[in-house]
C-alpha cells in the first residue's frame, strides 16, 4: 500500500470493500458524494462519464453499488487526478475506472460527442465572488465556479451525452433556479428530483437531480431524504445509503 499513499495522505475505508486516498489539507468527500452515487440509476453495460471527480469517490462508488465496468473520470488539477487514478489502481479498478486530467469543456472534442450513457457530476457549488474563497487554491476550485461554471458542465454534458442519457448531479438547493434554466436551455429535461434536508424540519440544502438529453417535459418529485435523526444520529435511510445496516 505505501507505493499507493504519499506523505500528507490518507487512506479512508469507504465501508464497502474499497477503500480512497485523500489529502490532509485538501477537499475530501461528503456526504453529497455518497448519495450522488446512490441517486444514480445506472444500468449494466452503460458508459459512464464523472466529470469533476475529484478523489474519485463517486466512480469508485459507482463501481461498488453496480458494477459498471465503463468509467470515465475526468479531473482538472493534476495533483488530484494523479491522486483519483492511485485510489483506482489501489483498488484494483484499472480495468473499469479511467481517470483522465483534464478540463472537462474540451472533454467533447477530445473524447467524441454523443459517446456516453450517463454523466454524473459534484460540480463546484458556490458563483465566483460569492461567499468568502477558501485560502487552500484546491479546496476554492473545488468549491467555487473557478475553472468551470454550471452553464459550461450542462454544456459540455448535452455535447458528451447520447440522445436519451441521463444526467446526475448533486448541487445546493438555492441554486435550483440555474439548474432547472441550465439543463432545459441545454436540451436536458429534469426528471426526477430529491431534496436532501439536515433533518425533518430544516429547510433542504442539497438536491439531487436527474434529467434525460431530449427527455419528455415530466419532473416526478421524490420523497424528501432526512441525514440526521432527531437525536442528532444518521437516520436508517442513510445508515443504509452508506452500507451500516441491510
Amino acid at each position: 500500500m505505501e507505493e499507493f499513499v504519499f506523505p500528507g495522505e490518507t487512506v479512508d475505508d469507504l465501508q464497502n470493500g474499497y477503500k480512497i486516498i485523500q489529502k490532509n489539507n485538501s477537499f475530501r468527500y461528503g456526504v453529497d458524494a455518497v448519495l450522488l452515487a446512490e441517486f444514480a440509476d445506472i444500468k449494466q453495460g452503460s458508459s459512464v462519464i464523472d466529470l469533476g471527480t475529484g478523489t474519485g469517490v463517486i466512480s469508485i462508488l459507482i463501481y461498488a453499488r453496480r458494477k459498471i465496468a465503463d468509467i470515465t473520470a475526468l479531473e482538472i488539477q493534476k495533483d488530484i487526478a494523479d491522486m483519483a487514478e492511485r485510489s483506482v489502481r489501489l483498488n484494483g479498478l484499472e480495468k473499469s475506472i479511467k481517470v483522465l486530467c483534464m478540463d472537462l469543456r474540451d472533454s467533447p472534442e477530445l473524447l467524441g460527442r454523443a459517446r456516453y450513457d450517463c454523466i454524473v457530476t459534484n460540480p463546484p457549488y458556490m458563483k465566483k465572488g460569492c461567499g468568502i474563497n477558501n485560502p487552500s487554491e484546491t479546496k476554492a476550485i473545488s468549491r467555487f465556479e473557478i475553472m468551470c461554471s454550471l452553464e459550461e458542465v450542462l454544456m459540455t454534458s448535452k455535447a458528451l451525452l447520447k440522445p436519451g442519457g441521463k444526467f446526475f448531479m448533486v448541487h445546493r438547493t438555492d441554486r435550483l433556479a440555474d439548474i432547472i434554466y441550465e439543463m432545459r436551455n441545454n436540451g436536458i429535461e429534469p426528471k426526477r428530483i430529491r431534496f436532501v434536508h439536515p433533518s425533518a424540519g430544516k429547510r433542504p440544502n442539497l438536491l439531487l437531480i436527474e434529467g434525460a438529453r431530449g427527455g419528455n417535459k415530466e419532473l416526478k418529485f421524490m420523497d424528501p431524504l432526512y441525514i440526521y435523526s432527531k437525536a442528532g444520529e444518521y437516520t436508517e435511510e442513510i445508515q443504509r445509503i452508506y452500507g451500516r445496516i441491510k
